[in-house]
């Protein structure tokens, strides 16, 4: 079939990309399972300790319930994790808006340093003009709002964190920079943090599961025909940057 070159032959080709498409979201699911089955085993292990402590200590019971609360808090975001990535992955999702990303980051980085000055740092935002993407507005905050705050999280207590809007003459696309002063990512982790139950622990150099924040940040992004990748800033701490086609500007 390869040396054909009629119509036989290309229906043979698309049928070999649907093929192997189906292989890759079968064991993109099988591998997705297993990790969830991972992760939920740890907090619903610590439950059942909580549970079985605060009937053996009874004089204790507000610090195990405590416990136990912040274990279900935790399972309860993971689980909404999920349910994001089982909605990207299905069908229906409108990418219909008009969306000035100006006005979402405006909203977004208040809500942002807010959280950051708790522990002494702050969001500061740069916009130079007002670009319009088409999308979901709900989808894009959640993405964008994650990158933020996985840098809040990991870029240092009591540091800055820039946000920094701004066109691509050349490309057409609004290009985002999420740039933070910690301890960056080694270089050999920069991809990892992007797939599920992965995220970077630079001050140890290695990485541990945890979260699904930038992966659904980034299927987000693709979804709205984006791009977002990571590096090491030279004057230390990380750079994510976020690319999205524009469709118009003022």
């Amino acid at each position: 079939m390869a040396r054909r070159h009629d119509e036989l032959a290309d229906l043979g080709r698309h049928f070999d990309q649907m093929a192997s498409r189906l292989q890759q979201l079968l064991e993109g699911q099988r591998r997705l399972l297993h990790d969830v089955s991972h992760e939920m085993r740890s907090p619903l292990a610590r439950l059942h300790a909580g549970i079985g402590l605060a009937r053996q200590q009874p004089e204790r019971f507000n610090v195990h319930l405590d416990r136990i609360e912040l274990e279900a808090v935790r399972m309860d975001a993971l689980v909404e994790e999920l349910l994001t990535l089982a909605r990207l992955q299905g069908v229906g999702i409108s990418l219909e808006e008009n969306i000035c990303l100006s006005n979402l980051l405006v909203g977004l980085a208040e809500d942002c340093d807010f959280e950051a000055r708790a522990n002494g740092g702050e969001v500061q935002m740069l916009a130079d003009s007002r670009l319009i993407v088409r999308g979901n507005s709900e989808l894009l905050h959640r993405a964008i709002e994650n990158v933020v705050r996985n840098a809040i999280k990991h870029g240092g207590a009591g540091r800055p964190v820039a946000l920094k809007l701004s066109r691509d003459c050349d490309s057409g696309f609004a290009r985002l920079l999420v740039l933070d002063s910690g301890p960056g990512v080694p270089d050999t982790h920069l991809e990892a943090i992007f797939e599920p139950f992965v995220t970077a622990d630079a001050d140890r150099g290695h990485t541990t599961g945890h979260g699904l924040g930038l992966t659904i940040a980034r299927r987000i992004i693709a979804a709205h025909g984006g791009s977002v990748q990571a590096s090491n800033r030279p004057e230390g701490g990380l750079m994510v940057e976020i690319e999205l086609p524009i469709v118009a500007h003022r």
